[in-house]
């Protein structure tokens, strides 16, 4: 295995955690003011209980992204750089808004519902501008002929960039919902957890409606891309056998009440479901940053720097790893935390 070749799957590692992650954050955000006005099922105050501690979590995986782009990569990111200047704006403006409204939000009581509202919108805008680095980087949005400028109206006018955001938006609130089932059973919210339990159940199918419609327009949009993710179409198939088992999941019975749904088993199989989707589409990209021009070879540091650079990560990782595990652990364990009744 080559040194380039490691430096992006560590870098994938990284869009891959974010992606998780981010999506459960900004899905609880929009779960919190879709809800805010139904008191009965508590399903706001579920969404705020997870919201509040892990959205500074979340952010550390973005800011470890940049640099390892900048430290791995320094020959792609003139390009990315270029190429993003607007949506990578549009995004750090977005997060700024909502970083911001979430924390008023918690200390203006008096517009709590507005700022709620503008953090919920903010929260589902940004995972859609996100995703969009992935159809920009097919290509056929970029004029390499004039100094790698991105058409902007072609990309926003595209069926295939609709298709990714559609996508993102969807599985944004299908992974959040999953996970706030999980974390009102949990709880003992079992009105909260009905709720999203249901939600999950809608939204899943159009997840995977828009992944289907996402293979449907690379067709003609990025063929390149559609030919080598076919070639590992038996993976893409277990992929889906993960979202069959998780909507199977949320209709098992769990009690001697016959209360239906599992659903920490649904979030595993929905974890692992995208993990096998994006190795497919990771290594159909191969060796591709930007198709055609900008290869993860021509864009890869020098060898010394990259193993400087990976036992700093290496280090890092060992240090932060167990940091974030016991975080968790409590996050999800503490039952004074799981249970507190809001005043």
């Amino acid at each position: 295995m080559t040194q380039s070749l490691i430096a992006i799957i560590i870098l994938w590692g990284f869009v891959f955690i974010y992606a998780v992650m981010a999506t459960m954050d900004f899905g609880a955000g929009f779960w919190s003011m879709l809800y805010i006005n139904n008191e009965k099922t508590k399903a706001t105050n579920i969404a705020n209980r997870y919201l509040s501690p892990t959205w500074e979590v979340t952010n550390t995986f973005i800011v470890a992204l940049v640099v390892a782009v900048y430290s791995m990569f320094p020959g792609a990111a003139y390009s990315l750089g270029t190429v993003l200047l607007v949506p990578g704006s549009l995004i750090l403006l977005l997060l700024a808004i909502r970083s911001a409204f979430l924390v008023f939000s918690h200390v203006a009581d008096d517009y709590y519902k507005p700022l709620t509202y503008i953090t919920g919108i903010t929260g589902i805008l940004i995972p859609g501008l996100i995703i969009s680095v992935l159809p920009i980087s097919h290509g056929s949005y970029i004029d390499f002929d004039n100094g790698q400028e991105l058409d902007l109206g072609k990309l926003f006018t595209s069926p295939h960039e609709f298709a990714f955001f559609g996508f993102a938006v969807a599985s944004t609130l299908f992974l959040s919902s999953l996970l706030l089932a999980d974390y009102s059973k949990t709880s003992k919210e079992y009105e909260a957890f009905k709720v999203y339990r249901r939600d999950a159940m809608i939204i899943g199918p159009i997840s995977v409606l828009m992944a289907f419609l996402i293979m449907w327009t690379m067709k003609s949009e990025a063929a390149w891309l559609y030919d080598r993710m076919l070639e590992d179409r038996n993976l893409l198939l277990i992929s889906l056998l993960g979202f069959v088992i998780a909507e199977a999941a949320l209709f098992l019975p769990t009690n001697k009440e016959g209360m239906k749904g599992m659903p920490r088993v649904a979030v595993i199989a929905v974890i692992c479901q995208y993990v096998i989707a994006s190795y497919v589409y990771g290594k159909a990209h191969l060796p591709y940053i930007i198709y055609p021009e900008v290869t993860v070879q021509s864009g890869f540091t020098d060898p010394d720097s990259f193993r400087a650079v990976f036992f700093t990560y290496i280090a890092g990782f060992v240090i932060l790893f167990p940091g974030f595990v016991y975080f968790w652990s409590l996050f999800m364990n503490d039952k004074r935390y799981l249970r507190q009744k809001e005043d």
